[in-house]
């Protein structure tokens, strides 16, 4: 019988069943494949360390590339992250630009280019800039955004929820006044739900 939430259901199936065990929030594998994933899959699982963490940011980037890129939008990720992991393969490999759009002046796109992910639209404008901050305190993403607060687009902290407060308090901060309500926090869960949406609607789709 078939049914309207086929990605729901298949959630609800993978948190039951023992053979299968969860990875990261919404990434699963089969047991018996734990000591058979490649190395930056499993280093997901290693939420406290130092490697788990950098591994993490890899994970969001590519989460977040693929959405944008279903969605219609020209996406970028820093040239210095390209060859980094992102589920078994190159984070490269999850945006459709080799090259950031010369937008504006050089050193504005200089700047742009190093933030973890940008959406551009159908005019090759920023649309939306987006910063993975696992433990820093946020100032070095609150500064990036600072200087490309000339452009009409969104900007975006991902975090973990527990850390929301402690971004409100920096972006309280006087010298955050001009952009103070054009920042949003988005926690990881957020993320992974919209990621779901999109496989949901068959926007996304794994090729193994």
């Amino acid at each position: 019988m078939g049914t309207k939430t086929p990605y729901a259901s298949i959630r609800r199936i993978v948190q039951e069943r023992p053979e299968i065990f969860r990875i990261k929030p919404g990434l699963w594998a089969l047991v018996e494949y734990k000591e058979k994933l490649p190395d930056d899959i499993k280093a997901l699982m290693e939420t406290k360390t130092e490697k788990g963490e950098r591994y993490g940011h890899y994970y969001y980037q590519g989460l977040i590339a693929e959405i944008g890129n279903f969605n219609g939008k020209y996406t970028f990720v820093p040239y210095q992250d390209r060859n980094k992991p992102y589920l078994g393969k190159r984070l490269g490999d999850t945006v459709n630009l080799d090259k950031i759009f010369n937008f504006g002046y050089e050193h504005i796109v200089k700047k742009a280019s190093t933030v973890d992910v940008i959406w551009f639209n159908e005019r090759k404008m920023p649309h939306s800039f987006f910063e993975i901050e696992h433990s820093t305190d946020f100032q070095n993403s609150l500064l990036k955004f600072f200087e490309l607060q000339d452009y009409y687009a969104n900007f975006y902290i991902i975090s973990d929820e527990s850390r929301k407060r402690e971004f409100e308090k920096k972006i309280s901060l006087s010298a955050f006044n001009p952009i103070r309500k054009r920042v949003r926090f988005v926690d990881y869960k957020q993320i992974l739900r919209l990621y779901g949406i999109e496989k949901e609607r068959g926007n996304i789709i794994n090729i193994s």
